[in-house]
């Protein structure tokens, strides 16, 4: 499959021949879904707690005598239907992560991949570089190529004043190629792959 490869000021920069068996598979949802819930429950950080009735600072002793009192049997006051008491059940610190394969996570991102493809949301700059890092400069480039939200995946290493300048702009990401996740590619608009990240994606899944 062919793409059209464009520069950051808009001109045509030629064409590239990329793969369908990453960039042309029929996208599935239950893949997608699969791979970004594992990233979002990775994600969370699962720090949320709640004092059982063990942790509670309050007398351990029997509120009143058992019998005799025409009232019903209690004991602590730490107990989690007294005010105060400790919560039953309550959440506990803990990780939410989960096992995926590595197939599936594969799979997923080259479904991500194909899903920009096939919804043409997908763009390849030959090279994301600015020479002078000036965020109004980048700007008005991706006013001509029509984002205003966006991934842009540059090669192993970002180039330092193309990044600076768009981490000023709303709604852009930028990462290596090595940070390409799916989570990030389906929460933005448009994905834009530079030429070396999209060589790099394909030595990948060799």
């Amino acid at each position: 499959m062919d793409i059209k490869v464009t520069t950051l000021t808009g001109t045509d920069a030629g064409k590239l021949k990329i793969s369908d068996e990453i960039f042309g598979l029929e996208p599935r949802d239950d893949i997608l879904h699969r791979v970004v819930r594992w990233q979002l429950a990775k994600k969370q950080q699962g720090t949320h707690k709640s004092k059982g009735r063990a942790e509670i600072s309050r007398t351990g002793a029997k509120m009143y005598k058992q019998k005799g009192t025409g009232r019903a049997r209690h004991h602590s006051a730490r107990a989690p239907q007294f005010r105060g008491g400790g919560k039953a059940h309550g959440p506990v610190v803990r990780s939410h992560a989960h096992d995926l394969p590595k197939k599936v996570r594969a799979l997923g991102l080259k479904h991500a991949l194909s899903a920009k493809a096939k919804g043409s949301q997908l763009i390849v700059i030959d090279e994301l570089a600015l020479a002078d890092g000036k965020t109004k400069a980048l700007v008005e480039s991706f006013a001509k190529l029509g984002l205003n939200n966006a991934l842009l995946i540059g090669g192993a290493e970002v180039d330092a004043g193309f990044k600076r300048a768009a981490q000023n702009i709303a709604n852009i990401d930028v990462l290596p190629v090595q940070g390409i996740n799916v989570y990030d590619i389906l929460r933005r608009g448009t994905l834009v792959l530079s030429k070396a990240a999209v060589e790099a994606l394909e030595e990948r899944f060799k």
